[in-house]
């Protein structure tokens, strides 16, 4: 009875500083959200990198500084804080580059038996994890306009994915959908899934006036493939590296990574998706 307290507890408390971030207005949204890629990036690099001296704590935060450059540089230039392509390419130098020959300067003096592969991980966060979170920035903002219920709306419709396949699955679930990744997930349970996250995105359409029927309707396949692959992709994650949660900043509920594993991933889909229909 504890436990469950506690998991309500998180859950309410997480939805009410989303929601806070989400609707405060423009920079409270760049704030929740680069805490976000910040802790998905660090329990990323708590699965991959060692963390047996402060050294490696070091090159965990070179490794975040890394992946956060691009969502504070799509955010700069998305907020119009600079106008000229000469100041923004000022910003990526400065931002981004220093980091990025850090990770290789820092192995350097390390001592590291594999400094390559410690400098290979350091990058696959900023593919992994980074540049997803900038593309959000291309979804939130469009010059002046600041389109929160879109991003509102994709995360229902991801996290609607995610509770639905597991409630269908555990309840209807016979036939393992990837057994050598998730023994757990069902094709009962990825079309339960499939059926509510469109289900829910008719109902989005009424709710929110900024995308018509159709576009949700192509959102919430974006999200019933491409969410489900970065939920795999995370347990495939978490399968060779040997570990069950992400994290456990989240109280019964694993890490921020568990949590946005398949929003990460869809993304960038998401944005083409978009950035073409604008």
């Amino acid at each position: 009875m504890k436990g469950l307290i506690t998991r309500i507890s998180t859950a309410i408390i997480f939805v009410l500083v989303m929601l806070g971030g989400l609707y405060g207005g423009r920079y409270s949204f760049v704030l929740l959200f680069a805490i976000i890629t910040a802790l998905c990036l660090w329990e990323f690099f708590e699965i991959v990198l060692s963390k047996e001296s402060r050294r490696d704590r070091i090159r965990k935060f070179i490794g975040i500084g890394l992946g956060l450059a691009p969502f504070i540089l799509t955010s700069i230039l998305q907020l119009e804080m600079i106008r000229e392509t000469e100041d923004y390419i000022a910003y990526t130098a400065i931002l981004f580059f220093p980091f990025l020959f850090m990770a290789f300067i820092y192995e350097l003096y390390t001592r590291s038996e594999k400094p390559f592969v410690n400098v290979a991980y350091m990058v696959l966060g900023l593919v992994y994890i980074g540049i997803p979170f900038a593309t959000l920035d291309l979804i939130a903002f469009d010059g002046s306009y600041f389109y929160a219920n879109t991003v509102f709306g994709l995360l229902l419709l991801t996290w609607c994915n995610d509770t639905a396949a597991y409630f269908v699955g555990s309840q209807l679930g016979k036939n393992l959908l990837f057994p050598r990744i998730s023994p757990k997930k069902t094709w009962e349970g990825t079309l339960g899934g499939v059926f509510i996250t469109f289900a829910l995105a008719y109902i989005l359409s009424m709710l929110f006036s900024e995308l018509r029927l159709l576009d949700w309707l192509v959102l919430a396949g974006i999200v019933s493939i491409f969410g489900s692959l970065g939920d795999l992709i995370e347990s495939m994650l978490k399968r060779s590296m040997q570990v069950k949660d992400s994290g456990s900043m989240l109280t019964g509920h694993g890490g921020f990574l568990d949590r946005f594993d398949g929003f990460i991933f869809l993304l960038p889909f998401a944005a083409a998706y978009l950035l073409l229909i604008r």
